[in-house]
């Protein structure tokens, strides 16, 4: 503070005449930095073809040329060297305001490596965002985007790049790290009077062989995760339960799959089940939101005719 003091009486103290010279060596020095960026910043157009590249090169070489009018600003109002800390110092603490997002996104590229939040091949959720991580950049993790307008696990198109800084803000939701399988559910309605046990039987047999490899390698995964985290025992087997409701018995089908299959799995479990219901004539049979009219009340018409 007290060099900061002497540095605001030592300006004060200039005389007009002095003042009005140093202000001209600044202007000229400083149009001459302004000439010379602007010669580095055309030379980086003609010669970089990659895009990033340029783009990057082109703000650092106006980001350099900020940083020395600012020097020569200090140097030439003051005349004294040892003022270059405190013009430093200035720097430093507006360079940390207004690049606080990218100081954080450094932070979080590190926390992501050291943590391994995530890595590429994953597929996260972050932000608000689910894809599949395709790049991890120094301040920037780029994501292959999924869902949006689609009502599904495919690619939308889009490519996503979202913060670094994200991970210390949010949630982070990881599909593939330590257990690359997810919980999915499947329900079915069947028509009250069915042979439940038959139902039960065609639900759980179809899951069970259409979905052994995924149980038997999700049984292997499970043990990790127990011993890595303070956890309990799951249940990775096909399961089902059954719920009473006003118009059908509905059949809730809960199974492990491959988070890159799901929909897949799904579609093939509805085909398997719906042609195992079909064969068994009648005995099982599916409900739906219809509506059947058993009957109607009597009508009396009184018709009389006009004279």
């Amino acid at each position: 503070m007290k060099e900061l003091d002497q540095l605001i009486k030592d300006f004060q103290s200039l005389e007009s005449s002095d003042l009005l010279l140093q202000l001209a060596q600044f202007l000229v020095w400083t149009l001459f930095i302004i000439f010379i960026t602007w010669l580095i910043r055309k030379g980086i157009t003609r010669t970089v073809t990659d895009n990033t590249m340029r783009y990057r090169a082109r703000k650092a070489v106006r980001l350099l040329s900020y940083t020395l009018i600012i020097l020569l600003a200090v140097i030439t109002f003051t005349g004294k060297v040892q003022y270059f800390t405190i013009a430093i110092g200035l720097l430093s603490a507006g360079l940390a305001f207004a690049l606080q997002e990218v100081i954080l996104s450094i932070a979080g590229w590190i926390a992501i490596f050291v943590s391994k939040i995530y890595k590429p091949g994953d597929r996260i959720e972050i932000n608000n965002v689910k894809g599949d991580v395709i790049d991890i950049s120094i301040t920037k993790t780029t994501l292959m985007e999924i869902g949006q307008w689609t009502n599904s696990d495919n690619y939308s198109g889009r490519i996503v790049q979202v913060s670094n800084a994200a991970v210390f803000k949010g949630n982070v939701h990881n599909y593939s790290t330590d257990f690359p399988f997810v919980w999915d559910e499947l329900n079915l309605p069947v028509k009250y009077g069915s042979d439940i046990q038959m139902a039960q039987g065609i639900m759980l047999d179809n899951a069970r062989s259409m979905l052994a490899e995924y149980t038997a390698f999700a049984k292997e995964h499970w043990k990790k995760m127990v011993k890595k985290y303070l956890i309990e025992d799951a249940n990775v087997e096909p399961t089902l339960s059954v719920k009473l409701t006003d118009n059908w018995i509905e059949f809730n089908l809960r199974y492990v799959v491959d988070y890159k299959k799901r929909r897949l799995t799904k579609s093939n479990l509805f085909k398997q089940i719906h042609e195992a219901v079909n064969a068994t004539n009648g005995k099982v049979s599916l409900a739906s939101a219809t509506f059947e009219l058993v009957g109607l009340p009597e009508l009396q018409l009184d018709i009389k005719q006009r004279p």
